[in-house]
């Protein structure tokens, strides 16, 4: 299972690359009632508990279906960004888009935030 600890890892992420790398958390139940209470709640929980200072969004659907974020949608479907069609399969997927706005990365819930080739493609 992957913990919070990943919270610290891409704050530390955030922190080393901020010049050139913005990070959007997107809370989600689609897993199980994980992230309890409202977005100003779950923000306020990132920031105390991890020190986040990345942009926690509103809480969002991020698997396919109704009601799917649109960023979701667009980061999950081959047809709209280019080659990817995996969804979440746990909380703490991340998906890389580059400053074109082209998806060039996924990796999924057990790969760390600061995984060298996370690092590698973000310092291109």
């Amino acid at each position: 299972m992957v913990t919070p600890p990943q919270y610290d890892e891409l704050e530390k992420l955030y922190e080393e690359h901020k010049d050139k790398l913005v990070i959007l958390g997107f809370p989600a139940n689609d897993f199980g009632a994980q992230e309890p209470g409202s977005d100003e709640e779950i923000a306020q929980f990132c920031k105390i508990n991890f020190g986040v200072t990345f942009p926690i969004m509103a809480k969002s659907a991020v698997v396919k279906g109704a009601g799917q974020n649109p960023v979701f949608a667009w980061l999950t479907n081959s047809k709209l960004n280019g080659w990817n069609n995996q969804q979440p399969e746990w909380n703490f997927n991340k998906y890389l888009v580059n400053e074109q706005g082209l998806l060039v990365g996924y990796y999924p819930s057990g790969v760390s935030p600061l995984a060298d080739e996370i690092v590698a493609e973000i310092e291109k």
